[in-house]
């Protein structure tokens, strides 16, 4: 049987980047409030939060989409541990090749930053009517307030796109933005009603 403690540990060692807890626990109860069923994830890591979002309830299904084969192979143990493999559907490949047709209550972006956009547009057509899109790290460690103090230039350009995608969800003329000072930054985006 697999332990969430476990995971959190070898996240911890391992420099592995999982959700912080406030913001795991802001989406599990989401979860519960809106009764959501269907669930995708781009980027599974080491299969954290789409184990902790399955384990809410028994009705719950998860597609997680994974990049990294050595990420994959570990997240794919962990969900085996779980005994959760008949309810998470992982899959092995870029978010941005993978065209999947089923309808989500909840897509969770915790993938590459750089990417944000581009994960949002892409997948926004797979919710349910009253489906939402929820994005972490929108904070990224405290660093997007003051982008210009960053020293590295790869990572003030990587700061600089996650604040387009802060605005490009502010400025999105279909989807609505509330935005949660919540583990490290997270933004909920839900479909305008006409």
């Amino acid at each position: 049987m697999g332990s969430i403690i476990k995971l959190e540990t070898y996240a911890k060692e391992n420099n592995v980047p999982i959700i912080r807890k406030d913001g795991l626990e802001f989406i599990i109860d989401y979860i519960k409030k809106y009764n959501i069923k269907n669930i995708l994830e781009i980027g599974t890591a080491i299969g954290y939060s789409a184990i902790n979002m399955a384990q809410t309830n028994e009705d719950i299904k998860v597609t997680t989409i994974e990049r990294n084969e050595n990420m994959y192979a570990i997240a794919r143990k962990n969900i085996r541990k779980f005994g959760l493999e008949k309810r998470i559907t992982l899959i092995l490949n870029d978010a941005l090749n993978v065209n999947v047709t089923g309808k989500y209550d909840l897509i969770f972006i915790d993938a590459a930053k750089a990417q944000y956009i581009k994960f949002f547009e892409k997948f926004k057509n797979n919710l349910t009517q009253n489906g939402v899109i929820i994005t972490d790290n929108l904070n990224f460690h405290g660093l997007t307030k003051h982008p210009e103090e960053i020293q590295s230039k790869n990572l003030r350009a990587l700061v600089k796109k996650i604040n387009n995608y802060k605005e490009f969800l502010q400025t999105n003329q279909e989807f609505e933005t509330k935005f949660h000072q919540i583990g490290d930054g997270i933004s909920v985006s839900k479909r305008k009603m006409d």
